[in-house]
């Protein structure tokens, strides 16, 4: 309801918030919930202080080194106690920071659902059991001549992380089925990356702890297992778009020291490049061409920014890729297939010619034949394993962008190209002489090409030319990054395109399901525009939403049949799950919460909706002393009332509501709310009542808009919406106003009058015992905290106790939603659901006044 505030007698003054509890306090409560975290992370501090790997790394000839794990000291010196000590001592001083902050955090979580106890077991059994398995492991495999095991055998392990990760993971098997799914799926793709591609002993036995975590989960739980359970649309695309962005991630993974070890690793090198001196290289290769210069030419050809950019081109779209995926958009399953199939050529057009090493005990050893094929078949088999994947489940990435949003990308994406291309054409052309080696029309052509590809497809499209003079060696470096960075922000905007469009036949059918019932009292508020329609299959029932930044905000209650309430919000949710949507149903009434209780999902108060009803009011006894004088004040001052619609009243009558609204609307600096406020749009629809007030010389006083619920094809109650009031209006009109309207509406066998929601307001009397089983703390402080800020700017405490002076019923206001991670999306959306068309400086001005 979009409103000025009443020029009554001020509200009284908000009761002061509560203090913040003192630091001392906050940190004594996270101790008294995880003091084995606690006490790890100090302990840790204290392990690093003593030996000194605070401020460097551990080194052979170090101390540090009786503590650690490996061949050379668990076997090779006999220290059996390594696989319990490493677990305390952190190797370096990125791996203290790493392992300290997960003791406080990763660490904290899995004590909360296993409990302080059983947390110090599970990080004892799977960090120790996994160290010792891992070394017993590289030891047996090194004695075999396995070449990686070779290659890691004299390294050692000073890692209290392989620790953390299995108690993480044993933890899961107590924590809910969505949590329980997302811990094990987050952990075990980070941990199988590290493995496949980074290789250091490290990686491995955390793999082992991880396993371990697994088993001992199900201990603990009593030999109980979980059944897999058939994910949703939603889960089966995060799974789809986690192995695809790990496929991405990989190769940078393998660049970390250590590095290079993993079975994956191969692939890291084709993002290395040879640094060698352009000058000297340009120079020689001028006065001479032979074999030797192209290959300096083409190491030349890759130095810069805009080459190293170019280079990583392939994992850039394929983060892209996974990002489409997790949304189910059908452009991202074909940039899928495209870059993977590319990533299959990749390293055969870019193969080193020379022979492949591995670095083992110091020395270079020729790889054995079989290794070095192993690699280059891993190398073919992860993106052509992605394309299966892909394949697999194409079913489940079919939402498609709109035509005109297609056209749109396609003419950027090619006139930019064009512009691009020509650019550096011309200028090559233009400056042939300056290309070393020199070059003809052709290789300058097949050079513009060359320009939009990673360094790695160089080989296939013919001899490398380099130019010396500064415009074209410009372009040459930048055309390349330029067009995929344009490529990248369209696909991103494609990706929020989707066709969700509002036609005529759906507003007339949500409009006759409204006057058959359903909806609520707000439920007109769905024929505004902004909102879209779901329709059941049999169209007896329906919901008004919309989309923005893929959650989709419900208005109201569904509009269908009280004993069809069940389905028609599970059908609605199955169908936000087949679009990648997040559901949030906005503004309902508690007679729902049931339906969303046995889902499992949450809910949060958002408001109070204040009822009157007409055929028992009456004005009488002191509580509506108030509004008897007020509505007195008005008779005195024969101040005379019109009930009517937009269509029905003269152009003057129409200019008058016009230019009342644009001076309200003019004095205020602060962004006009949408959504479930209402402006001079809404109240213009034929069904929308108007109530208005004019004094005894004509003049419009006020004026507020009234929306229609219906029972049976019958008006039984109307919703307050707009309301303005002059300047120079007498003191109390909207009292008035109000009264007025009711005694016309008990007159007409009106049920319900709804003074509509009061946004973040709390009804007099309620306690945190009136919120729902469940809900989270921190969200009441955050809404009374965003109450308590706006209320500066939009005086919805103000316009609450102004409406408190009818002598209302109260029905709470929900919002439910499917789980708390998305809680920060559903905020931002509905936030911009209310300020959606606000400039800059409305946004300032809203600073402004929450400052002051």
């Amino acid at each position: 309801m979009s409103t000025a505030p009443p020029n009554t007698a001020p509200a009284p003054p908000a009761a002061p918030s509560p203090e913040r509890p003192p630091a001392w306090a906050l940190l004594r409560a996270y101790v008294q919930v995880a003091p084995a975290s606690v006490a790890l992370a100090l302990i840790v501090l204290a392990t690093s202080l003593a030996t000194g790997t605070l401020w460097s790394a551990a080194t052979v000839g170090g101390g540090s080194l009786v503590w650690a794990a490996g061949v050379p000291t668990t076997i090779h010196a006999g220290y059996w106690w390594t696989p319990l000590t490493a677990l305390f001592v952190p190797e370096d001083p990125i791996q203290f920071v790493i392992s300290f902050v997960l003791a406080l955090t990763l660490l904290a979580v899995a004590e909360r659902l296993l409990g302080t106890v059983r947390l110090v077991v599970a990080f004892l059994v799977t960090g120790v059991v996994g160290i010792t398995l891992g070394v017993v492991g590289q030891w047996a495999a090194a004695s075999v001549g396995e070449i990686l095991a070779r290659a890691t055998e004299f390294d050692f392990t000073l890692d209290p992380t392989i620790g953390i990760v299995g108690a993480l993971i044993a933890a899961s098997a107590f924590a809910s089925t969505l949590w329980r799914r997302r811990i094990r799926l987050l952990t075990f793709a980070v941990v199988v990356m590290f493995v496949l591609y980074n290789g250091d002993q490290n990686n491995v036995y955390r793999l082992i702890a991880a396993l371990l975590g697994l088993a001992l989960g199900v201990i603990l739980r009593r030999g109980r297992l979980h059944r897999m359970r058939r994910s949703s649309h939603a889960e089966t695309r995060n799974l789809v778009a986690a192995i695809v962005a790990i496929t991405a991630v990989g190769p940078l993974a393998a660049l970390l020291p250590p590095g290079g070890l993993g079975p994956l690793s191969f692939v890291a090198a084709l993002f290395l490049h040879r640094q060698v001196d352009a000058v000297s290289v340009l120079a020689a290769c001028r006065a001479v061409d032979t074999s030797n210069c192209r290959d300096e030419l083409a190491a030349v050809a890759v130095q810069g920014v805009g080459p190293l950019l170019l280079t990583l081109l392939p994992l850039v779209l394929l983060i892209v890729t996974a990002i489409g995926l997790r949304r189910g958009r059908h452009f991202a399953w074909l940039l899928g297939i495209v870059v993977n199939a590319a990533m299959i050529v990749l390293p055969f057009t870019a193969l080193p010619g020379g022979e492949v090493t591995v670095q083992v005990d110091g020395l270079d050893a020729l790889a054995p034949a079989i290794e070095v094929l192993l690699w280059l078949l891993a190398a073919f088999l992860v993106p052509l394993a992605t394309i299966v994947l892909l394949l697999a489940t194409r079913r489940q990435f079919q939402i498609r962008a709109p035509r005109d949003a297609v056209v749109r990308f396609t003419i950027l994406i090619v006139v930019s190209f064009a512009l691009l291309a020509v650019a550096y054409l011309i200028a090559g052309l233009a400056t042939l002489g300056s290309f070393v080696p020199e070059a003809g029309i052709g290789d300058v052509f097949m050079s513009t090409l060359r320009r939009f590809v990673p360094s790695g497809f160089e080989s296939v499209l013919g001899p490398v030319i380099v130019p010396t003079a500064p415009i074209v060696l410009f372009l040459y470096q930048w055309v390349g990054p330029a067009f995929w960075t344009i490529f990248v922000i369209g696909t991103m905007r494609l990706y929020r395109a989707t066709s969700t469009g509002r036609t005529l036949g759906d507003e007339l059918r949500f409009r006759e399901l409204l006057r058959v019932g359903g909806g609520g009292t707000l439920g007109f508020m769905g024929t505004w525009p902004g909102n879209v329609y779901w329709f059941s299959e049999d169209g007896e029932a329906a919901v008004a939403y919309r989309v923005i930044n893929g959650v989709a905000i419900t208005l109201s209650d569904p509009v269908c049949p009280p004993d069809r309430a069940e389905q028609t919000i599970i059908d609605f949710i199955g169908f936000c799950d087949a679009n990648s949507w997040t559901p949030a149903f906005y503004s309902i009434h508690s007679s729902f919460l049931p339906v969303f209780e046995s889902l499992g999902w949450q809910s949060v108060s958002v408001g109070e909706e204040t009822l009157m009803h007409p055929q028992t009011f009456d004005m009488q006894g002191k509580p509506w002393q108030k509004v008897r004088q007020a509505h007195n004040r008005g008779v005195k001052e024969r101040i005379s009332t019109l009930w009517t619609t937009w269509d029905e009243l003269a152009p003057l009558q129409q200019s008058q509501i016009v230019s009342l609204s644009e001076q309200w609307v003019s004095e205020k600096e602060l962004p006009e709310m949408g959504f479930t406020l209402g402006g001079m749009a809404e109240l213009k629809d034929p069904e929308v009542r108007l109530y208005l007030a004019y004094d005894p010389q004509g003049d419009l006083q006020a004026v507020t808009s009234w929306l229609p619920s219906w029972r049976d094809e019958r008006i039984v109650g109307y919703t307050i919406d707009f309301m303005r009031r002059a300047d120079r209006s007498i003191p109390g009109i909207m009292e008035f106003v109000i009264a007025s309207a009711a005694q016309r509406m008990r007159g007409e066998g009106v049920e319900v009058l709804s003074l509509s929601g009061a946004p973040l307001a709390t009804k007099p009397g309620s306690t945190d015992d009136d919120s729902a089983e469940g809900e989270p703390a921190v969200i009441d402080r955050l809404l009374a905290f965003l109450a308590k800020t706006l209320e500066p700017a939009y005086g919805f405490a103000s316009l609450f106790s102004f409406k408190s002076k009818f002598n209302p019923t109260y029905e709470t206001l929900w919002l439910a939603y499917p789980d708390a991670v998305a809680l920060p999306s559903i905020g931002n959306a509905i936030g911009r659901a209310y300020l959606p068309d606000a400039n800059a400086k409305e946004y300032v001005a809203l600073a402004k006044t929450l400052m002051r």
